[in-house]
């Protein structure tokens, strides 16, 4: 949810759309290659995820993305 909410608000301000694109697709391979992995496998097993990932981990692929001390 959180790499989604910071997705909305900073691609609408970017100054072209291919940015956003660009964005949006590392998004997608990110999150393919983590938690998205664990979903389908979790899906496929009919049992609840467990996603390694939290609200602060996003990705350092975003420009406005700062790791907190």
């Amino acid at each position: 949810m959180a790499l989604t909410r910071q997705m909305l608000w900073r691609n609408a301000a970017q100054p072209d759309p291919v940015v956003a694109h660009c964005v949006e697709s590392l998004a997608v391979l990110h999150t393919a290659r983590h938690d998205g992995q664990e979903g389908v496998q979790a899906f496929r097993d009919k049992r609840q995820p467990v996603f390694a990932a939290g609200g602060n981990d996003l990705p350092r692929f975003y420009p406005w993305w700062s790791p907190t001390p």
